[in-house]
């Protein structure tokens, strides 16, 4: 019976159980992936069945862990997410989150440009650690990437981004997320980039401080070449600052709609007024 094992081809005998298979092909492999989901050790194995078994605390090589990635992938994402390339601007909340969660789905290259030290008053949002204060963020972030997935090519500019230096930057990356906390430099950022590289597409963010409604904070595609997460209404300020869970997810919503860009997926030309439904909603109660 022709069966697939960490993306390779073997052949098993009918009627053995995922168990079996890992004792003959994988010894003292404990956790058993089948068909890119946990199975039971029981399972009986069919024909064309896909097998991934690891064994807890073994570090995988390059190959291996691109595999065990991809079992946990629609079959075609993670190829797809590896051959992809992505500008951060900004490393902060919003930034170092995004970062993580792009490292963690394996997309190929990340290219992050920040100017700013981890200080103190980072930690209550942004994914640094106490033992890095002080540290440029950029140098920071790539520690921490490469201990997520040492594979992921991180491509670090520990500097202030202007006009100027924008496009070369960015120049290899069709996709840039904005995680700026001023708005002056986000309207820079976007303006410059949407301005200045003709394919470019940009995910920014706008509304996210406090700890409002989940629901409100929302993905929209303001034009073909330029989405913008947030609720467009909770700016940072005296009492009301910006705290992990809000700026986690938006960095989630950018995140995600990165993926959803790669990966070729469609969204509606429609903004939704988001202060309206607010000013509606609270009318109604």
């Amino acid at each position: 019976m022709n069966i697939t094992m960490n993306e390779g081809p073997a052949v098993v005998a009918a009627g053995l159980t995922l168990a079996e298979i890992a004792a003959l092909l994988k010894p003292g492999a404990d956790v058993l992936i089948l068909n890119g989901f946990p199975a039971a050790p029981a399972t009986v194995i069919s024909e064309g069945d896909q097998l991934f078994l690891i064994r807890r605390g073994e570090v995988p090589s390059e190959h291996e862990l691109e595999a065990l990635m991809a079992a946990r992938h629609t079959p075609g994402v993670h190829a797809r997410l590896k051959q992809a390339s992505v500008g951060i601007a900004g490393v902060g909340g919003l930034g170092s989150a995004v970062a993580v969660a792009l490292a963690r789905v394996g997309v190929g290259t990340l290219t992050i440009a920040d100017f700013d030290v981890v200080e103190p008053s980072n930690l209550n949002r942004q994914q640094y650690f106490i033992d890095q204060l002080g540290q440029f963020k950029v140098h920071a972030l790539c520690e921490n990437l490469r201990r997520i997935n040492p594979y992921v090519t991180v491509k670090a500019h520990c500097l202030k981004l202007h006009p100027d230096n924008i496009p070369t930057i960015f120049e290899n990356c069709p996709l840039v997320v904005e995680a700026f906390d001023r708005a002056d430099m986000k309207a820079m950022l976007v303006n410059t980039l949407l301005g200045s590289m003709d394919d470019v597409i940009v995910v920014a963010a706008s509304g996210l401080a406090g700890y409002g409604p989940n629901n409100l904070i929302a993905t929209q595609k303001i034009s073909e070449r330029l989405y913008l997460v947030g609720d467009n209404i909770s700016e940072a300020k005296p009492g009301s600052g910006l705290m992990a869970p809000r700026v986690g997810i938006a960095a989630s919503h950018q995140a995600n709609q990165v993926v959803r860009l790669i990966l070729g997926e469609e969204e509606p030309s429609i903004i939704t007024d988001l202060a309206l439904q607010t000013s509606q909603q609270k009318h109604a109660k």
